[in-house]
């Protein structure tokens, strides 16, 4: 008897008894024990120890999953299989020291330029397609109704630790400012610091100028292709070792 009828059961003759006592008052001792011996009987289900039955169906479950998890990792490595050559395909220009650390999630880009550092952080398992369909275009294809955008965290310092702090979204034909503050050394920064306003708030001229510190410093659309390439390229590597450890975990 499974878990699930007895505690339909008992549901059942809880149920039951509680009406009868209503309708009858000689019905209240009877259906006290009567409650009492489901209670004891549910208890007994209860306190029932897993036998050799469950672990068998432990094991065949851990069994099954190894099973799955082996499949997924084979399908990823046919179909997802990272790009070995991908740094070959560096665009001419690319300014950025690439940092890619095996079992992280960001990928960060660094340079120096003159008396500053620069430093892009982007996160390889964030989405980077942004579906903009415009309606009435439903003919079209599918292709160009998905269009690459990459969200990045821009960083350029100085000697003294302050910084400024730009959340970029990068699109194959531009690049949008999203957010801008200034940034101090850690433990100096206060909660209720003035972070400025918001970006599109800020007079044009100056939205314009901001973009163009931006881009002599590297950040140009140009090279958001390659980007949305190599972080694909990253989720991919990443999604396979998670697989690989947790089969390795599993399979134990």
């Amino acid at each position: 008897m499974s878990l699930t009828t007895v505690f339909r059961r008992a549901s059942s003759r809880v149920v039951t008894l509680a009406f009868r006592s209503v309708r009858s008052p000689l019905a209240v001792r009877s259906g006290s024990e009567r409650l009492i011996l489901g209670s004891q009987q549910l208890s007994r289900a209860s306190a029932i120890p897993f036998s050799t039955e469950s672990a068998v169906t432990k094991t065949t479950a851990d069994e099954n999953l190894v099973s799955v998890l082996e499949s997924e990792i084979d399908c990823a490595v046919k179909e997802e299989a990272p790009d070995q050559n991908l740094m070959e395909d560096v665009p001419q220009g690319f300014p950025f020291k690439i940092i890619d650390t095996p079992g992280e999630r960001t990928v960060l880009l660094q340079r120096n330029f003159e008396d500053e550092t620069i430093q892009v952080e982007v996160d390889s398992s964030a989405p980077y397609d942004d579906e903009e369909q415009a309606e009435g275009n439903d003919d079209e294809d599918e292709e160009h109704s998905v269009k690459i955008r990459i969200p990045m965290v821009v960083s350029v310092s100085k000697g003294d630790g302050v910084c400024l702090e730009f959340g970029v979204s990068a699109y194959p034909d531009a690049i949008v400012i999203d957010s801008l503050s200034i940034k101090h050394p850690q433990g100096s920064d206060s909660e209720l610091a003035y972070q400025g306003p918001d970006f599109d708030d800020l007079d044009e001229n100056l939205q314009k100028a901001f973009h163009r510190f931006l881009e002599i410093r590297g950040i140009k659309p140009s090279f958001t292709d390659f980007l949305a390439d190599y972080v694909a390229n990253k989720d991919s590597r990443e999604y396979l070792q998670w697989l690989k450890d947790v089969k390795s975990f599993v399979d134990k």
